[in-house]
């Protein structure tokens, strides 16, 4: 299976990309007008990571309500300035579920499943952290 990407120059640093007849995502060399070509790298790890968690924890029958993933990366000082480091802080809502099983459910989708972590280089590390809610919580009654 092989994927295709049809860029266009817009202008100055920024392009139009995405799937030959398909939707579009503007990115910006300067990152002024949207994602730079690295910010779109990290977004795209933060949504293969997030495939994989919802799916996850859907297949527990404990899905999340909603989840947010925070990209803080670091770059090298030479050229090219390549990724030497990434941090995914990942917040989780949904009623019953599990920390160890949150864990569990970013550990495999950071680890084995995201095609695009295993596409990076071995030797940048990508690590992670969990703010987990539950939405379980008792709601306290209106007052009559």
């Amino acid at each position: 299976m092989s994927n295709k990407i049809h860029l266009q120059w817009s202008g100055e640093h920024r392009f139009e990309a995405g799937r030959p007849n398909g939707q579009t995502i503007h990115i910006d060399g300067s990152g002024a007008t949207g994602p730079s070509p690295v910010d779109t790298l990290l977004s795209a790890l933060a949504g293969c990571a997030a495939v994989d968690i919802v799916d996850i924890l859907a297949k527990r029958r404990t899905p999340a309500t909603s989840l947010t993933i925070d990209v803080v990366a670091e770059r090298v000082d030479g050229t090219p300035r390549r990724l030497k480091h990434v941090m995914l802080n990942v917040a989780i809502t949904g009623p019953g579920i599990e920390r160890q099983h949150a864990e569990r459910a970013i550990d495999l989708a950071v680890n084995k499943y995201c095609s695009v972590r295993d596409s990076l280089r071995e030797d940048i590390p990508v690590e992670w952290t969990l703010t987990l809610h539950d939405t379980a919580v008792a709601a306290t009654p209106d007052p009559v």
